[in-house]
């Protein structure tokens, strides 16, 4: 038997039970590091994926606790997206890919993990990012750790970000 050390899947394991949602960050942004939080708009928030897909993979998402576009004002609509512009911008200059998948799951059935807040994945890609560990093992390999790409990142949202919640 072949084991796969992943010794930070832990933390998954034990926060999993906590009650809430974990997009419901609230308004005080004293502890934005620790919940990998980027940027935050005046209705909307960037966070980085504690489980990426690839480097640098983010999520937007509005402070509204939804699960449907149709629950969101014009004005909430198009800071989401406004949101979601500027991610790309941003990863585009710090760390370059050749493309991104950027995505919306509504509901469990269309692969939604968090399936009672709507947010949005934007997800770096690279030519040749899936290797033979995707292909082989089902596994992704992550070459940098999270708070580093987080820190790598933040002077360029801190830059451009507009303040928090209205």
């Amino acid at each position: 038997m072949e084991r796969l050390w992943a010794p930070w899947r832990m933390e998954y394991i034990r926060n999993s039970e906590q009650a809430g949602c974990v997009f419901c960050i609230g308004a005080d942004p004293s502890g934005d590091r620790e919940k990998l939080v980027l940027c935050r708009t005046a209705h909307s928030f960037v966070i980085m994926n504690r489980y990426p897909y690839s480097n640098a993979h983010l999520m937007v998402a509005p402070y509204k606790h939804t699960a449907e576009l149709n629950d969101l004002n014009e004005e909430e609509m198009l800071d989401l997206f406004q949101t979601l512009t500027l991610c790309k911008n941003v990863l585009q200059e710090t760390v370059r890919p050749g493309g991104f998948n950027i995505g919306i799951n509504l509901g469990r059935d269309a692969g939604a993990g968090v399936d009672d807040h709507l947010h949005i994945h934007i997800v770096p890609r690279w030519h040749g990012d899936i290797n033979f560990m995707s292909v082989v093992a089902d596994l992704r390999v992550i070459p940098e750790a999270l708070i580093t790409t987080y820190d790598n990142l933040l002077p360029a949202f801190s830059a451009r970000c507009s303040g928090g919640p209205a």
